[in-house]
């Protein structure tokens, strides 16, 4: 493609052809279908219409008119619902035939796209589909929709498994599978979905020895054809998709949608043949920019590229009733465009009803349009509250670096991470690693994600060695598994695990499984039986973080609980929590069971003593109330082995014992709270 004068596509050019309509692609009713295509340099525009989604001639074709700012259109007569359709563009002599950028359906590998009466895809009951009340905090579950089922124990009919179906199937007496019963026993409150839009790595004529993460779009506004039971049928893969929310919301669960919109398949995408050269980045050369690691960059901050992106996000959530939105490459985005997502989100649906989160980073450098910010870490502060970023600094010195397997962190060996794990506890409010966020609300608490080693490989590795089995039950593998989800569950922020870290994940050792056989990557439900008592602690944290307002609370003012923090030694370090519920905090609001908490962490190889704290947090807000509300009695809720276990302290003087690499959170009940309620 010639690359003719790239940078004719600036501000100008933008004022010029701007659409700010939402009626972009085929607007279908049974009455007639109105195709619009935005295509500002092109001197004419065919639309084909066919019978078969990848076969067969044209049965009619039209010419589209020229309108206003660049948009080409026609309407066609009558009932188009399941008529397959794409576009020839002719732009300087050139003529590319193309599907439609804007599609809701498409037929197979998404060649064609597809006309579509959305309101005949709602699966029973989907007008009165609503999400669960927002919950008391955000947990949130990683899943890869063909890892949930494809493996044999995870009781889904061999035909659903590794599909959209496999969520909302029941048995005859309607009974969930069993992997359904794990994710909605678990305890978590939103399930992000590993991309489930169009994607153009996997064969949708293939058999199901394929797999990929789905991290390439090919139709950004159509779910993934492997992942339905008929991919030739563009209306099937609707219906399957709506009808998996539907069923993870009745199940008590919100659903996330894990969105890639910052690079393509190709370079030679629908986007790039409909308006060549406007949608991607290029450097002073003219070559596509590759900040993303795949070949090209989306030209965010170019106002089409805008709209898009918006527009597509909202689309989601308004047709599937997807909750919230986990930015792939987010440093690759503008300021500017996530904060507007996140206005039109909250004047949609309400201030804060859809989550909205990234990764805060690049794969490499990429030019930014003149006037913008790139949505990087160290910009987070510029970003609204309600927009949050991973916490790459928390994961690292929890576990290490996770460019190399064999590095420690606190939980495994590691030293010199003290500081930086009581940093984490406020979500770095301090500014210990170069930026400031607004609040915890900003950030995202994790150790594990679908990139980079598992956590359960990554502890194997740097404490066994490459030569270890990643099967096998290391109990000091275990232990620091445990002292690793206690330190981020008592993290201020929000919480984010991969699917199958409850129960020791592997991918024996493939630290970047994209394309790995489904064997590898599938959740491997016999050892979520095998690992129950890891399952129960991860179960524990969750049900216990929901009852600590001192840790849920994401105000600006949240670090202000954290007190005292402390590094005894090398390994351990400890802090204390105000954990009174209510807007002013007084001293015997009583509305939590504990008023305050008291966490240790110790990540040395010696067990280590620690005396309970004799005075109150608050003992300077309440003169004369030293003991704060009245003397209370400490309980232990989570140590190395349980969690959510409230054990009353049994010894009325000196220290406590904290075992080697484990943790310790200790909640004091207020004056005449019942110890044994």
């Amino acid at each position: 493609m010639s690359v003719r004068n790239h940078t004719r596509f600036d501000r100008e050019f933008d004022r010029r052809y701007a659409y700010e309509g939402c009626d972009l692609g085929a607007v279908c009713t049974p009455d007639r279908t109105v195709f619009k295509l935005w295509s500002p340099e092109a001197s004419g525009v065919e639309l084909f219409l066919y019978r078969h989604d990848t076969a067969g001639p044209w049965f009619d074709h039209r010419l589209l008119g020229l309108g206003d700012r660049g948009v080409w259109s026609c309407a066609v007569e009558g009932d188009l619902h399941g008529v397959y359709y794409d576009f020839e563009v002719t732009v300087e002599g050139n003529t590319a035939l193309t599907a439609d950028p804007y599609a809701a359906a498409c037929g197979r590998n998404g060649k064609r796209s597809m006309a579509v009466d959305l309101a005949r895809t709602d699966p029973e009951g989907f007008s009165r589909d609503a999400a669960p009340p927002l919950p008391p905090e955000n947990i949130i579950y990683e899943l890869h929709v063909k890892d949930f089922s494809h493996h044999p124990d995870s009781g889904v009919p061999e035909e659903y498994r590794g599909r959209f179906k496999a969520f909302a199937w029941r048995d005859g007496k309607g009974r969930l599978p069993l992997c359904m019963e794990h994710l909605k026993g678990l305890g978590v409150t939103h399930v992000q979905l590993l991309p489930i839009y169009d994607f153009g790595s996997v064969d949708e004529e293939g058999d199901g020895s394929q797999f990929n993460w789905g991290y390439d779009p090919m139709n950004y506004n159509v779910p993934e054809g492997s992942y339905s039971t008929d991919p030739a049928d563009g209306a099937v893969r609707i219906r399957e998709c709506k009808e998996m929310v539907q069923a993870l919301h009745e199940n008590g669960l919100r659903v996330v949608m894990d969105v890639v919109y910052n690079h393509t398949h190709r370079g030679d995408s629908w986007l790039e043949r409909t308006a060549p050269g406007y949608y991607y980045r290029r450097g002073e050369d003219g070559e596509l920019s590759n900040g993303s690691g795949c070949g090209n960059d989306i030209a965010a901050g170019r106002a089409m590229a805008d709209n898009y992106i918006a527009d597509s996000v909202l689309y989601w959530a308004r047709e599937y009733h997807v909750d919230g939105f986990r930015f792939d490459l987010m440093g690759l985005m503008t300021v500017e465009l996530m904060n507007r997502i996140r206005r039109e989100l909250d004047e949609a649906f309400g201030p804060g009803e859809k989550l909205l989160y990234g990764e805060p980073w690049s794969a490499g450098p990429s030019p930014m349009e003149e006037g913008t910010t790139a949505a990087v870490k160290k910009n987070v502060a510029m970003l609204q509250e309600g927009i949050a970023i991973f916490c790459d600094d928390t994961r690292d010195a929890i576990k290490g670096s996770v460019f190399d397997g064999k590095a420690p962190g606190f939980v495994n060996g590691g030293t010199g991470f003290e500081e930086a794990v009581l940093q984490g506890v406020t979500g770095w409010r301090e500014g210990g690693a170069g930026y400031v966020p607004k609040s915890c609300g900003q950030i995202v608490n994790y150790v594990s994600a679908h990139d980079n080693f598992t956590l359960w490989d990554k502890l194997v590795l740097s404490m066994h060695g490459e030569e270890a089995d990643f099967s096998a039950g290391y109990e000091d593998v275990l232990a620091a598994n445990r002292l690793a989800a206690l330190i981020y569950f008592t993290c201020q922020g929000n919480l984010f695990l991969q699917a199958g870290e409850e129960f020791g994940r592997t991918k024996l050792g493939d630290e970047n499984s994209y394309c790995a056989p489904p064997e590898l990557n599938m959740l491997d439900w016999s050892r979520a039986a095998e690992y129950s008592e890891l399952v129960e602690y991860y179960r524990g944290l969750i049900r216990l973080r929901k009852k600590l307002p001192g840790l849920c609370d994401k105000s600006p003012s949240a670090a202000e609980r954290i007190g005292c923090q402390e590094i005894h030694r090398e390994g351990v370090v400890s802090f204390r929590v105000d954990n009174r519920s209510g807007a002013d905090r007084n001293p015997g609001s009583g509305a939590s069971p504990w008023e305050e908490l008291f966490i240790v962490y110790n990540g040395s190889e010696e067990d280590f003593a620690v005396g309970l704290p004799e005075d109150s947090m608050w003992a300077e807000e309440s003169p004369g109330l030293e003991d704060g509300p009245g003397p209370g009695r400490w309980e232990i809720l989570a140590d190395g082995l349980e969690a959510d276990c409230r054990r009353q302290v049994e010894l009325p003087e000196g220290p406590i014992r904290v075992a080697a690499r484990s943790g310790m959170l200790l909640g004091k009940t207020g004056a005449g709270e019942d110890a044994a309620s």
